[in-house]
């Protein structure tokens, strides 16, 4: 099948061979006219994505769905980058801005021709558009850079968190809500007062970083991700390998889009963020790139005492300074404008006000600084032909910060920490501090002040987001951050790659969708020599004996392990910790503060600590069968009586949900468009009730693992999958067209398409297709081809 569009502002055709799994690959004779060609094919599939991406990141959803949403295009509006747009698309490098102008210039060709109803584009629209009743936008080049709150963000919430923890319980209960590494003790910083933070201080915040349509969603910045590279002694071919899968909300449309990019001075394939130009994880037939998330703190709430008389001014050095005011219109939908007061202090954005406590809450954000645009710093490295210029080139990388993992056909392996570290002199960034000019940032850490390995003697390195500084990083003088992520994904990693020999591809996706849990591993043997009389402590202990601490989706000792340890064990055990801290009367109240939230990236390490420390009193093993019992109950109630009849897919499922759905529900319930809220995150997913399209909700279909396994799959209270690796990669280093590859649900973001859901199945079944690149294989694979042409 062949489709031909006229697009205007292109030099020459452009020719799109899409395969049978959906990836397009670009053939172009220019960079200009291959980055066109990208913004306009993205947006053939991604349209709706790309509109509420821009929408909600520029502050403009009122516009098209109503008053509910002012506060979040308030929001959005204080976490744009402000500054110079010269001094922006400088950062990046040489190239950057035009590339950006091309993609944009792409996607504005495409939504013109929607726009044409009655003519070329009649039917071209995507239905969310009708059934929410407006069309898309056009975009601006600088919608691409300016837009930041998109993006994944440290510390801030921890910073919160802990300080409130402080607040209220104090340290010895902040030890039992996170750990922190290095650990040491934890310093107030002078001239704080902990009363003055409200525990509401983040609201503003999260309304600017969190998508409205997806309450439940894994908070950002709390998103895992594994990669590793293999030598070539390692494999089977002595070629390297190199694998990735990023950690994210796992939704309907995929937030990564696969495109192969080809011009006669580039070819890069892989993936990236649909509303951005070029590619992040992928190859470049010279170097195979990917990421982890490398948890930097770039961010500090500032704490001001303003001035009785002016809420508006702050204490700054020896006198006041004034807050910054900027008014902007909001455009509603049906209605007038709202004019929105936005304020600002030297450090950021003011979040939260206090005038009858003479106190104001601003972010200082290093990602709102020139050249960070999430992801965009990728344009730097996409064409780089040698290790040593791509990891050059990471020097001028922004946000997020990156594990950025490389290899090369000469059998080159690499790491190297892609990230701007605020330095901070004297303080450590663990904690809210005043804004009165005693905690300033001393400039960013330079580059070669982060360590990087190559060639390891091992031969394999990997990441998942793991403490991964060496011992002789100067942590007081240049701090990167106290909250990593629990080592667990990275030490089964370890062991498996550890003994790793005659690797291939195909050896690296059964990593990647491993699920052994460690955990599990570390708990059952306090079991061993455990007794009961009581008929459901006994049929558990029977069947957690016999299990091998994987958690397949076929396994109800999985089902029970997972209830117990998250529901009943960990409660527990910090119920017991917390009773001599906090009282036995404000035992439930520090419980809630301390336990993590349901579908965030899971750290069992307190836990663990817990269980393996001294036990006088023998109180341990009447809690383990004590809480097992009520675990046991519990599956029953969910499952069955029989344990025969259990199964961890059961309970543990892939529901995707478009983010439609909820906005079609609410006003399908007469509630006006909006995002629906809890009622609209309880939708069923499917037709009926309220007039939802059936394309709205995918599955349910079984998984395995959890937070703690490497085939990440973070769930909620319902055990619906809301985490772990829709995106999965992994590149043989020289045979390109080797490689595997996984995007679920599909790469098209328009339900009308075959390739919207196509993968959702073989990507539950831990599934991946291959990668081709070689133009003799694309064209064995191509089931359309799309040609672009000049008007």
């Amino acid at each position: 099948m062949t489709t031909r569009f006229e697009v205007p502002g292109l030099a020459e055709p452009v020719e799109i061979l899409v395969d049978r799994w959906g990836v397009p690959h670009l053939y172009a004779n220019s960079r200009a006219d291959l980055f066109l060609a990208q913004g306009f094919n993205a947006a053939r599939d991604r349209l709706f994505q790309l509109d509420l991406w821009r929408r909600r990141g520029l502050g403009l959803l009122a516009e098209v769905l109503g008053e509910r949403y002012v506060e979040h295009d308030r929001a959005a509006r204080l976490f744009l980058y402000r500054g110079d747009m010269a001094e922006e698309w400088a950062a990046y490098g040489p190239g950057t801005e035009e590339m950006a102008r091309s993609f944009v210039a792409g996607i504005n060709a495409y939504v013109t021709l929607c726009r044409d109803t009655s003519g070329a584009g009649a039917g071209m629209l995507p239905p969310e558009f009708a059934l929410l009743g407006y069309g898309p936008a056009l975009w601006e080049a600088a919608d691409v850079a300016r837009i930041r709150s998109h993006g994944l963000f440290y510390n801030l919430h921890e910073e919160v968190r802990r300080a409130l923890t402080l607040r209220d319980f104090g340290p010895a209960a902040e030890e039992l809500r996170k750990v922190r590494e290095p650990h040491g003790p934890l310093k107030v910083p002078e001239g704080l007062d902990l009363d003055v933070i409200p525990d509401d201080v983040l609201r503003v915040y999260e309304l600017a970083t969190t998508a409205p349509w997806s309450p439940n969603a894994p908070r950002q910045g709390l998103d895992g991700s594994n990669n590793w590279a293999l030598a070539p002694s390692r494999t089977a071919t002595g070629r390297p390998l190199l694998a990735n899968d990023p950690h994210r909300p796992v939704t309907v449309p995929s937030l990564r889009y696969l495109a192969h990019l080809s011009a006669p001075d580039l070819e890069v394939i892989g993936a990236g963020e649909p509303a951005l130009p070029g590619v992040s994880i992928g190859h470049n037939r010279h170097l195979a790139f990917g990421f982890t998330i490398f948890p930097v703190d770039q961010e500090d709430l500032y704490v001001y005492r303003t001035h009785p008389e002016d809420p508006h001014s702050y204490a700054y050095g020896d006198g006041w300074e004034p807050m910054t005011r900027v008014t902007e219109a909001i455009p509603v939908r049906g209605r007038e404008p709202v004019a929105a007061e936005l304020w600002f202090t030297r450090h950021g954005p003011v979040i939260r006000e206090r005038p009858e406590r003479q106190a104001a809450f601003a972010v200082r954000a290093a990602w709102l600084g020139a050249g960070m645009a999430p992801y965009l710093g990728s344009a730097g490295y996409m064409d780089a032909r040698t290790p040593d210029a791509f990891t050059e080139a990471m020097r001028g990388w922004g946000a997020p910060g990156e594990n950025q993992v490389y290899a090369a056909p000469d059998g080159t392996i690499g790491w190297r920490p892609a990230a701007r570290v605020p330095v901070r002199r004297g303080w450590d960034g663990t904690l809210p501090v005043p804004g009165d000019g005693r905690y300033e940032w001393d400039g960013l850490l330079a580059p070669e002040e982060l360590p990087q390995v190559r060639d390891p003697a091992e031969g394999w390195l990997a990441t998942a987001n793991q403490f991964n500084l060496p011992p002789d990083h100067p942590h007081e003088e240049h701090p990167v951050t106290f909250d990593w992520y629990a080592p667990t994904r990275y030490e089964r990693c370890a062991e498996v790659l550890a003994e790793a020999r005659e690797w291939t591809a195909a050896d690296c996706v059964r990593l990647q969708t491993d699920y052994v849990s460690l955990p599990a591993r570390r708990v059952l043997p306090l079991l061993a020599d455990s007794h009961s009389e009581e008929p459901g402590v006994r049929a558990g202990l029977e069947l957690l004996r016999g299990w091998d601490g994987t958690l397949s989706a076929g396994s109800g000792a999985a089902a029970l392990f997972e209830v117990w340890f998250r529901r009943h064990l960990r409660p527990a055990l910090l119920r017991r910790a917390l009773r001599p801290l906090v009282g036995s009367g404000r035992v439930e109240e520090a419980l809630a503060r301390i336990l993590p939230a349901e579908g965030s990236a899971a750290d069992p390490r307190v836990e663990l600590r817990l269980l393996a420390a001294p036990d006088p009193d023998g109180e341990l093993e009447a809690l383990l069968l004590e809480s097992l019992g009520e675990a046991v109950d519990a599956v029953a109630g969910l499952l069955g009586d029989d344990p025969s009849d259990w199964a961890w897919g059961t309970l543990h499922r892939a529901e995707l949900r478009h983010p439609v759905a909820a906005l079609l529900r609410a006003a399908g319930t007469g509630g006006g468009t909006g995002a629906g809220g809890e009622a609209g995150d309880r939708a069923e997913a499917g037709a009926g009730g309220t007039g939802v399209p059936g394309w709205c909700g995918l599955g349910p279909l079984p998984r395995g693992g959890s937070g703690d396994t490497v085939g990440a799959a973070a769930y909620l209270q319902d055990f619906r999958q809301n985490g772990g690796a829709s995106f999965r990669m992994v590149i043989d280093v020289g045979d390109w067209d080797a490689s595997l590859v996984m995007n679920s649900p599909g790469q098209s973001g328009d339900p009308r398409s075959a390739h919207y859901a196509d993968l959702f199945p073989a990507w539950a079944a831990d599934e991946a297709f291959p990668l081709v690149c070689s133009r003799s294989r694309v064209r064995e694979e191509t089931a359309a081809t799309i040609w672009l042409t000049p008007p």
